[in-house]
């Protein structure tokens, strides 16, 4: 005699499969993208001892609610930690607005977030630009590269943290 229960399950799965592929079920790929995206962006791929290199962050508010506290840190990949001879430092920061570009309230590596003047409307973006100045007795042949914790909270009183997130790296060439 057959089990009720497997009677059950076997209804069970026959109608899932109907329902699957009628196109009735709940899909995966209808789920949120991030509420929050950070894309890092450099302007130049070499560099040489004595140049400087742009870093762009941009963050991305993707939620339909402001997004209203950013946190977020950068820190050196550990390839980049591993060549001593490479020199640099961050010696500028700024924040794109609508009249321009107006200077952040800070360079270090942690706490970057004040910097995207935040709230951020729903479907706007904010762009931080870092300057890293390499020494003039830098090394040469290594890559320099981040990666990026960040944290966000929104008005519907939600978060989202995302990470790591890696730049592109910058080769320090010598002519």
């Amino acid at each position: 005699m057959r089990s009720p229960l497997m009677r059950r399950l076997g209804l069970s799965a026959v109608l899932a499969l109907a329902l699957a592929l009628f196109g009735l079920a709940p899909s995966a790929s209808a789920a949120d993208p991030n509420p929050a995206e950070l894309k890092f962006t450099t302007d130049a791929a070499t560099t040489t001892p004595g140049g400087t290199v742009n870093l762009t962050m941009t963050l991305t508010n993707n939620k339909t609610y402001d997004l209203w506290f950013v946190y977020q840190t950068i820190d050196p990949t550990w390839l980049t930690t591993q060549r001593p001879d490479l020199k640099y430092s961050i010696t500028g920061c700024s924040l794109a607005t609508a009249n321009g570009s107006t200077p952040c309230s800070g360079t270090g590596p942690s706490n970057l977030g004040t910097n995207y003047n935040a709230p951020i409307p729903p479907g706007q973006s904010r762009t931080v630009t870092l300057t890293l100045q390499i020494a003039a007795d830098s090394g040469c042949n290594g890559n320099i590269g981040f990666y990026s914790y960040f944290y966000t909270e929104f008005s519907d009183s939600t978060n989202y943290s995302g990470g790591p997130v890696y730049t592109p790296e910058t080769r320090v060439l010598c002519a």
